[in-house]
Order: structure tokens, then sequence, then C-alpha cells
């Protein structure tokens, strides 16, 4: 995506989580920067870690890509050891702990973390420090204050997906147009649920921002 011995300098973002009635929201737009410079315009920073479980990025790249390899390896380890799936309070709570254990040479790195397990749907965003929070909605990076008025104003307990891509699509183009940070040409948009997890279609995005 980009050159390695450039990574740790790429911040810059706006990611949301959202809880709706019977799935799980993540998004995020698609621009990366280099201070004032724009790295990149179409950076994914939504991943799969596992059949039901992803997670947004927010600080550095190469820390966030760097701790990645580390979680999927670790819920790997942990399925073939205990032959059993992985809760999504067992990944928020690995992810705690190899930050915080770090946190005097520290990752600079703020996910949200969402998926599906046995106990149902879960929503958690983990700060630098190794905090650990469920949320019911929740947004990380240098546009999070503006999105964050958006999803106080929108959020309702039991909404349904269609309303939440909605909500989520506002509250990232909000912060689009407000921090210089954020953009990009994409708002990526996935929906997690019991099922599995799939990506809202670019043109039902670009409908919804008009």
């Amino acid at each position: 995506m980009e050159l390695a011995h450039d990574q740790k300098l790429k911040t810059g973002t706006t990611t949301v989580g959202i809880m709706c009635k019977d799935c799980i929201i993540l998004a995020a737009e698609s621009k990366s920067t280099m201070g004032w410079l724009i790295a990149g315009k179409e950076v994914q920073k939504i991943h799969q870690i596992d059949d039901k479980v992803a997670l947004t990025i927010s600080g550095g790249v190469g820390d966030a890509q760097a701790l990645i390899r580390i979680v999927r390896a670790e819920i790997n380890i942990y399925k073939l050891t205990r032959n059993t799936e992985i809760t999504v309070k067992a990944i928020a709570t690995l992810l705690s702990n190899v930050l915080s254990q770090s946190r005097w040479y520290p990752y600079i790195f703020m996910p949200i973390i969402g998926g599906a397990d046995r106990d149902g749907l879960h929503l958690y965003s983990v700060d630098p420090a190794g905090g650990a929070e469920e949320d019911k909605f929740t947004s990380t990076g240098s546009g999070s204050p503006v999105a964050y008025g958006v999803l106080e104003d929108g959020f309702k307990d039991g909404m349904l997906k269609e309303d939440g891509i909605r909500l989520a699509v506002r509250a990232i183009r909000s912060a689009r147009e407000r921090d210089v940070f954020s953009g990009g040409k994409k708002i990526n948009v996935l929906v997690i649920d019991r099922n599995g997890m799939e990506f809202v279609r670019e043109e039902k995005v670009t409908e919804l921002l008009k």
C-alpha cells in the first residue's frame, strides 16, 4: 500500500463504529497523510481479523499493520490450541494487553473492533495505552470530534441496518468536510452480522452522499 519506511509517519483519519439491532457497522474515509502531504487517497482502513470480526485503523499505518499481523496470528493460535472460536471481547482484551505492555514505547494506534460471536454483537474501542471500552457507537481519529456530534444526534438503540449505514456515512462525510486530515476518494462501510461480513457497494454509498 505504502512504502515501509514512510508508514509510521502516515496519520490522520476518521473511523466510526455503530451497534445496530442485528449488525455492527464500521466505516472510514480513505485519506492518509504525512504532515500536510496527502500520501494516499484510497487507503483501506477497515480490516478483517477473524471470520466475523474486523477493526478500523487510526494512527500510524506501520504500527497498525504490525498489530494486525500480531492479532491475526494470536487468533489462529487460540483457535488451533483450544479448538473453539474466539470471542470479540477476547480479541479486544488481547489487543489491549499488547498495547498496555508497550506503553513505554507505544504503538500509535487506536482501533475500533466490531464483530459477532456466540454471545452476540459487540463493539469496542481501544486506546493506545491499552484501555478497552465496549460502546454502542464510537469514533476515532483526527475527525472524531466532528463525527461524534453526528453520532450523538442520530444514534438510537435498536437501529436497523439501513439507518446505521446512513448514519455512518453522514458522520464520515461531516468529518471529511471539517477535518483537514480526513478525506480521500471513498467512504468504506462494512456490515457485520451473525452470518459474516460484507462491504456496502460503492454505488450505494455514493447515492447516500447526494
